[in-house]
């Protein structure tokens, strides 16, 4: 099992991140690169949790978003093609007094077969540094984003 931390700090608030992170509608890729349109499919959606299928390139999972608690927002892999049920995504959110979020960006990565394997190989050596420059991109995107709509 491989497990990633990143760390970032971003001038949005952690309800404009999580506002963000659970917005399924047109554009997800734009701010998510590894949630492609053609993947998306939500399933179950309510004020603090969804059912979501997501990926690229030949990569799915489908997530129990469970945002109750909007500091600690946990994904967790229901379904996949590559990855196992201990696999998943955690965002820890602390506002600072600056009025800047630090974000605490967890991925668990459990495969369950030869590509899971292989891949959850790739991502505990060269693959971090992928993983974590999309992280970057995203939080970027969302600052964005967030500005342009204020």
């Amino acid at each position: 099992m491989t497990t990633i931390h990143m760390h970032a700090n971003t001038r949005v608030t952690p309800e404009q991140f999580v506002a963000a992170l659970t917005d399924f509608g047109p554009g997800r890729s734009e701010l998510f690169g590894n949630s492609t349109g053609s993947y998306l499919a939500v399933h179950a959606q309510d004020p603090q949790h969804a059912d979501v299928t997501e990926g690229s390139t030949g990569i799915w999972e489908r997530l129990d978003y469970d945002w109750t608690n909007p500091d600690h927002v946990v994904l967790t892999t229901t379904d996949s093609n590559a990855w196992g049920h201990h696999s998943g995504h955690t965002y820890d959110l602390t506002p600072r007094p600056d009025g800047t979020t630090d974000i605490d960006y967890t991925v668990v990565r459990e495969g369950k077969n030869p590509r899971g394997w292989f891949l959850g190989a790739v991502l505990a050596t060269v693959g971090r540094g992928v993983l974590t420059k999309a992280f970057k991109n995203s939080v970027t995107a969302i600052e964005a984003r967030t500005e342009t709509t204020r």
